[in-house]
């Protein structure tokens, strides 16, 4: 903690790059109110304020620290701002640019949770919801076009996205065996010297350090620190797990809250690959095994994020609240959706400023590594494969009113109906897909445009 103490005291001119600490504060402000469009768009609007506006960190830092964060379970947008606000102001810097990335969109979230449980079977709210459904379909599909453009720069990239995808959608293969097996060969491709497994475009650094305000040097909080390491991990290790430990302790594993906890918490360690990956493993668990809500809801809860600033991941919110509102015990279902969807939120964010504050030390001293940086191309190859397993899973609840599983001989998927296909849904789907890959509407008119078309259908009688 006396880190944090010293960060405080020294953020007006940290590292002798003369942002201050408020200037800082109100550029995070700014990043935070406009992240929206997930990751890809997260990312790349932070990387236009950050890198080509204020020039705080170069074009070559900020992809490093962007790799390590795409290496890590949960929401790389959230813990890049945390990582370059630790690398500019320290402990202190992390937490204002990580706490505020994820403010707008816990109260926003919150805020439709409550609409949603109080007026969601309301035949208006439905018909917006309809008409997000479709609308999020679309921008997923988006998603797979786009980072499989920048991650499936071979054939062998192309191999692997392909495999990643029949193991996880055909055969049922669990996230981190794909991200553990893509990272491992990524890694000894690179070492063996491979072309394709190198890195697309950056190195150990360029000349755009010396123009940047952090410039070349290491600042000296961004050195590893062995007993610094062990204080800081032991500090959010007890921020993240007490609660999870004294839930279970005072109400069991079979309550509600501890099967959050619970659950969340796991998720928080095992769903690499980012917000897609994480709405797949999440999507499924929460679904078909705790059975806390049914597919629909869960895209319901998918359009609430999309439509809202901060990262996807805010979804996870969401499925806690309509998991403790729908098992209230003795509180009110509000009040306890509430308690459920703050505790499902610091389970899955508290871990993540403890990989940045422990981990990224010692990342700063691998800029350039050629192993790591093979590690992560194979991975976000393996990543497209799954983005595109979440795109059809996503489009066999929205576009089918009805799917039957298929097993045997290693197969474990389900299938669609081809006779319950929904008409409207489809159409929707296919108007906001063209409107988006094709005419480059931008998300917000494509949704807005979506939701007035739900209403509309649902007037009509056609949904």
């Amino acid at each position: 903690m006396t880190e944090l103490v010293s960060s405080t005291a020294s953020t007006k001119v940290d590292a002798g790059h003369g942002v201050s600490f408020a200037e800082a504060f109100r550029v995070w402000l700014r990043v935070a109110l406009l992240s929206f469009g997930g990751p890809a768009g997260q990312i790349a609007m932070m990387h236009r304020i950050i890198v080509d506006e204020k020039r705080w960190v170069s074009e070559s830092r900020f992809l490093h620290a962007l790799n390590y964060c795409m290496l890590l379970p949960g929401p790389e947008a959230q813990q890049l701002a945390t990582y370059i606000g630790w690398l500019m102001h320290r402990t202190a810097g992390g937490l204002m640019a990580g706490g505020l990335f994820i403010l707008p969109g816990i109260i926003a979230i919150m805020a439709l949770s409550w609409i949603y449980v109080a007026f969601g079977h309301v035949w208006f709210v439905e018909a917006l919801f309809f008409g997000l459904k479709a609308a999020v379909l679309a921008i997923v599909i988006q998603a797979v076009v786009r980072v499989g453009s920048r991650a499936l720069r071979n054939n062998l990239m192309i191999g692997l996205a392909a495999a990643a995808f029949i193991a996880i959608f055909f055969f049922a293969v669990p996230f981190p065996l794909i991200i553990i097996a893509a990272g491992v060969i990524g890694y000894l491709g690179a070492r063996a010297g491979r072309p394709e497994f190198a890195a697309a475009g950056h190195g150990s650094g360029d000349n755009g350090d010396r123009d940047s305000a952090l410039g070349e040097l290491l600042p000296e909080h961004a050195k590893p620190n062995p007993r610094r390491t062990v204080v800081t991990a032991l500090v959010w290790l007890a921020l993240w797990l007490t609660p999870v430990i004294a839930l279970v302790a005072m109400l069991g594993t079979e309550s509600t809250f501890s099967q959050i906890a619970l659950f969340f918490s796991k998720m928080a360690m095992v769903t690499f690959g980012g917000a897609y990956a994480v709405l797949a493993y999440v999507g499924q668990q929460a679904v078909e095994h705790y059975h806390w809500l049914a597919p629909a809801e869960m895209l319901d809860g998918l359009g609430m994020a999309e439509t809202t600033p901060g990262p996807l991941i805010m979804v996870l919110q969401f499925v806690g609240f309509i998991a403790a509102a729908r098992d209230p015990g003795s509180l009110s279902p509000l009040i306890a959706g509430t308690l459920g969807g703050l505790l499902a939120t610091w389970v899955t964010f508290t871990p993540c400023f403890l990989w940045i504050f422990v981990g990224a030390p010692y990342i700063e001293r691998l800029r350039g590594n050629k192993g790591l940086a093979g590690a992560l191309g194979a991975i976000t190859a393996a990543v497209v494969g799954v983005i595109l397993n979440l795109s059809i899973w996503f489009a066999l609840h929205t576009l089918f009113r009805q799917t039957v599983p298929v097993t045997g001989f290693g197969l474990d998927f389900d299938a669609p109906v081809l006779a319950s296909v929904d008409g409207a849904a489809l159409l929707l789907s296919l108007a906001a897909a063209v409107a988006i890959l094709r005419f480059k509407l931008g998300m917000m008119t494509v949704l807005g445009a979506a939701c007035a078309a739900g209403v509309l259908l649902r007037l009509a009688g056609w949904s």
